[in-house]
């Protein structure tokens, strides 16, 4: 083969390779929020102000968390009767039964934490990237 033909297959395999990549950053999931908010319902009426973003699904929220921890795994997790809370990096997964189904509440941890603290308490621990501060005196500064 000469060159040339190694140029054009080398340009033919780039091509291929950048609309794979095209395809995957405008259809993909690439985070807990993008997987919930392409996955569920919106449901604007249950949002909690401009912090928690609602959405809904007609299953328990112990089968949306299996769904939700099955593609992306949390950080954190902590389950009682009140729903299912999930701490991602940056962002909090909130389950919460209704009368039929679920509601699913996506709020940044910043918001989340201060919300849930009476709930979870010390349970969702402190990992790589969380932006809530903590500690005693003279951490975080």
């Amino acid at each position: 083969m000469t060159y040339r033909r190694w140029f054009v297959v080398g340009v033919a395999v780039a091509l291929i390779g950048a609309l794979i990549a095209a395809f995957t950053i405008f259809y993909g999931n690439f985070s807990p929020r993008g997987y919930v908010e392409d996955t569920f319902s919106r449901a604007s009426t249950r949002d909690i102000g401009s912090n928690a973003v609602a959405y809904t699904s007609n299953k328990a929220p112990s089968e949306v968390s299996k769904q939700i921890t099955d593609a992306w795994k949390p950080a954190d997790q902590y389950v009682d009767g009140s729903g299912v809370y999930l701490r991602y990096d940056d962002d909090s997964v909130v389950i919460l039964p209704l009368a039929v189904g679920s509601v699913i509440l996506l709020e940044k941890m910043t918001t989340a934490y201060p919300r849930y603290h009476s709930v979870v308490g010390n349970s969702w621990g402190w990992g790589r990237g969380s932006t809530v501060r903590g500690g005693g005196p003279g951490s975080g500064k």
